[in-house]
């Protein structure tokens, strides 16, 4: 049994990592500000308050736990800008100061860095919003942050172009800075099953220090 720590674990990829947890026998503590949000009951999860971009916080709910994960976003593209940076400096403050045991760190990170079959990032394609760049560079800007840190045991996970929530197959395939297409040229995955990706990760840590896509 894990003891793993989930900060956005009322989000829509958050719940589905808590459920995947508890599914497989782990011991979860849901990370929220608003505890009465959470509408998940279990005999091994630990609702409790807290704040991913304070690294008290952190420090305090990362303590004797083996795995941290952040689910947490930003609502629109602002949102994101405001969150995903400062708190992935956060965390890394947070587990620094729980000291030589801290656990390891997974971060749920973006699409938009992926390189697509004609070796630009995804971001660059014609046509994305506004809102969506914005969502997509907040979380690069996070993944460049992540990649200047060496004394903290971090993976991030990047999900397929499109993610929702649907049915969980327990398959995926996976590759590095490369966005997971299948053979028509779509990149997909659902939530459970990018759910199913974080759990293998966090219990076999084929991925220290890198960042990973997921997909169909």
């Amino acid at each position: 049994m894990t003891n793993i720590v989930v900060f956005g674990a009322n989000g829509t990829i958050g719940s589905a990592i808590v459920r995947e947890a508890l599914d497989r026998g782990h011991r979860v503590t849901a990370v929220v500000r608003d505890p009465a949000r959470v509408t998940e009951r279990r005999t091994n999860l630990t609702v409790t308050l807290g704040d991913v971009l304070d690294a008290q916080s952190v420090a305090a709910a990362a303590k004797d736990q083996d795995a941290v994960v952040s689910a947490v976003g930003g609502g629109d593209g602002p949102g994101h800008l405001a969150t995903m940076k400062p708190a992935a400096t956060s965390l890394v403050e947070g587990l620094r100061a729980v000291g030589g045991a801290a656990p390891r760190l997974i971060s749920v990170g973006g699409a938009g860095s992926l390189r697509t079959p004609d070796g630009k990032q995804l971001w660059d394609t014609p046509g994305i919003p506004a809102f969506l760049l914005q969502i997509m560079h907040a979380h690069g800007d996070a993944l460049a942050y992540y990649r200047t840190v060496t004394d903290i045991d971090w993976t991030n996970i990047s999900p397929a172009a499109k993610i929702a929530p649907g049915e969980r197959t327990g398959s995926y395939r996976t590759a590095l800075d490369d966005l997971v297409t299948d053979d028509n040229g779509d990149s997909a995955i659902s939530v459970e099953d990018y759910a199913v990706a974080v759990l293998d990760e966090i219990e076999n840590g084929s991925h220290r220090r890198q960042r990973f896509a997921v997909g169909y």
